[in-house]
C-alpha cells in the first residue's frame, strides 16, 4: 500500500518499489565497502606506513565514531532541505575522502581522511531508511526494508573478496581508488535516478534549539530507546566477527589474503536468507512476531557457537563460521521490522528517529571494535561468549519493550500519521 499525497507533492505512488529498493542499497553498501576492503591490506598498510597492528584497528574506529557523530545531522538535514540533496552531498564528500586515504603517506593522515569517510558515509543507508518510510506503509514498507538488506547483505562478502584481489594485484593504495570510483559512478547515478520523497511542504526548519528539543524528546522515549539498543546490541554479537576479521582468517585459521570470503560468505548468506524470510512473512506476521521469530534463531546461533568453540581447539572454516551465520539470519530477519516499530514511534521526525538509531549502534560498534575485538580476538573461545552476551542483551532490550509498550507503537503510528505525514488523507 502506497501513500496518499498531499497536493504539489512529489507523486510517490509512482515510485518502483524495486528501483528504490535497488538504489538505496547501493548507497548503504559504502559502509561495509569502506570497513570490509581493507581487511585484507591490514598487515601491509601497517608494514608500509611504520605503524602497529592496534594503530590499523584504529582506522576502523576512528571511522565509525565519525559516522556516528555525524549521523546525528543527516536524518535533520534531509527533514529540513530534502532527502536527495543530503544524499548527493554525502556521496560527493565520501568520493573525495576515499582520493584522500588513496594519497595517505603517513597513519595519521590515514586516520583523518578514514573520519571524513565516515562523517559522509552514513548518508545513504541513514536517509535511504526516511524515503523508504516516505513513501510506503506497512506489509509493503516491511518488503522494501527486507529487500534492501537483501541486496545489501551482497556487500559484506563482496568486499573483502574485492579488496583482496584489488591488493594482491596493484597494492593497497588501489582499495581506497576502487571505493572513490564507486562513488563517483553512484553520485551520477543518484543525479539521473533519485527522486525526493520529502517534499518541501512536510519539511521542518533545522534550528540548533528545535533539533536539539527533538533529540530530546526521542531520547526520552524508553521504547525508542529499547528498540534502538536491542537491535544494535544484536547487529553487535555480529559486527564483533566481523570486526575481528584480520585475527580469525589470518591467525586463527592460518589463511590468506584472498581468503577472507571462507568468513564472510556464510555471513552474509545468513544475512540474506534472513532478510528473504522477513520480507516473505510480511503482511502475514506482525511485525513484533517476525522480531520474536528472528530472537529464537539469533538464540539458537549463539549456543551453536558456544557449543563449537569449548568444543574444538582448533577452529576452521566452515564449521567455525556456520553458527555466526545461523545468528546473522535472526539479526537480518529481525532488522526490518524493528526498525519500523521504531520510527513510527516518531513519524514526525524519522530522519532525527533514524539519525539517533545510527548513533546508538555506532556508539556500541565503535566499543566493539576499538576495545573488545582488540582484547579477545585471538581466543576464539572469548568471542563466543561475547557474542552470547550482546545477544543476550539484546534479548533482554527486547523483553522490556515487549512488557512495557508493546500496544502502543500500533495505535500510535495509525494516530499521528494522518496529520503528520499527510495533512490531507489517512494514510494507514
Amino acid at each position: 500500500m502506497t501513500r496518499v499525497d498531499a497536493p504539489g507533492s512529489t507523486p510517490l505512488h509512482t515510485v518502483s518499489p524495486l528501483g528504490l529498493a535497488g538504489l538505496l542499497a547501493l548507497l548503504a553498501m559504502f559502509g561495509p565497502f569502506a570497513i570490509d576492503t581493507l581487511f585484507p591490506a591490514f598487515p601491509a598498510v601497517a608494514r608500509d606506513l611504520g605503524t602497529t597492528a592496534l594503530a590499523m584497528q584504529q582506522t576502523l574506529s576512528v571511522y565509525i565514531v565519525a559516522y556516528g557523530v555525524m549521523a546525528l545531522l543527516h536524518g535533520p538535514l534531509s527533514d529540513a532541505y530534502g532527502r536527495r540533496v543530503v544524499i548527493l552531498f554525502g556521496v560527493a564528500v565520501f568520493t573525495a575522502a576515499s582520493i584522500g586515504c588513496a594519497l595517505a603517506s603517513t597513519i595519521g593522515q590515514l586516520l583523518v581522511f578514514r573520519a571524513l569517510q565516515g562523517l559522509s558515509a552514513g548518508a545513504g543507508l541513514i536517509v535511504g531508511r526516511a524515503m523508504v518510510r516516505d513513501c510506503f506503509e506497512g506489509a509493503q514498507a516491511q518488503r522494501v526494508m527486507s529487500l534492501i538488506s537483501l541486496i545489501f547483505g551482497v556487500a559484506p562478502a563482496l568486499a573483502p573478496i574485492v579488496g583482496g584481489a584489488i591488493f594482491v594485484r596493484f597494492g593497497w593504495h588501489a582499495i581506497f581508488v576502487f571505493l572513490a570510483g564507486y562513488a563517483a559512478l553512484l553520485w551520477l547515478l543518484c543525479v539521473f535516478a533519485l527522486r525526493e520523497t520529502h517534499p518541501a511542504e512536510r519539511r521542518m526548519p533545522l534550528e540548533a534549539r528545535a533539533l536539539g528539543s527533538v533529540y530530546r524528546g526521542i531520547s526520552a522515549d524508553r521504547g525508542y530507546l529499547l528498540l534502538a539498543t536491542s537491535g544494535g546490541l544484536n547487529f553487535a554479537a555480529l559486527f564483533l566477527y566481523i570486526s575481528s576479521a584480520p585475527t580469525i582468517v589470518l591467525d586463527h585459521w592460518r589463511l590468506g589474503a584472498g581468503d577472507f570470503g571462507w568468513l564472510f560468505v556464510p555471513i552474509v548468506v545468513g544475512m540474506m536468507l534472513g532478510s528473504a524470510t522477513s520480507a516473505r512473512v510480511a503482511g502475514r506476521l506482525t511485525p513484533a512476531k517476525t522480531a520474536k521469530l528472528g530472537f529464537a534463531v539469533m538464540c539458537v546461533g549463539v549456543l551453536l557457537d558456544l557449543l563449537y568453540a569449548f568444543m574444538v581447539a582448533d577452529p576452521s572454516p566452515p564449521w567455525a563460521i556456520l553458527p555466526v551465520a545461523v545468528t546473522a539470519f535472526g539479526i537480518s530477519c529481525t532488522f526490518p521490522a524493528m526498525t519500523l516499530l521504531m520510527l513510527d514511534r516518531h513519524p514526525r521526525q524519522r530522519g532525527a528517529a533514524s539519525s539517533l538509531q545510527a548513533v546508538i549502534w555506532s556508539a556500541l560498534n565503535a566499543t566493539v571494535a576499538g576495545l573488545v575485538a582488540p582484547a579477545i580476538a585471538a581466543e576464539p573461545r572469548w568471542l563466543a561468549i561475547a557474542a552470547a552476551i550482546f545477544v543476550a542483551a539484546g534479548v533482554g532490550c527486547w523483553w522490556l519493550y515487549r512488557s512495557r509498550f508493546h500496544r502502543e507503537p500500533e495505535t500510535r503510528a495509525s494516530s499521528e500519521e494522518v496529520t503528520a505525514v499527510d495533512p490531507v488523507a489517512e494514510t494507514m
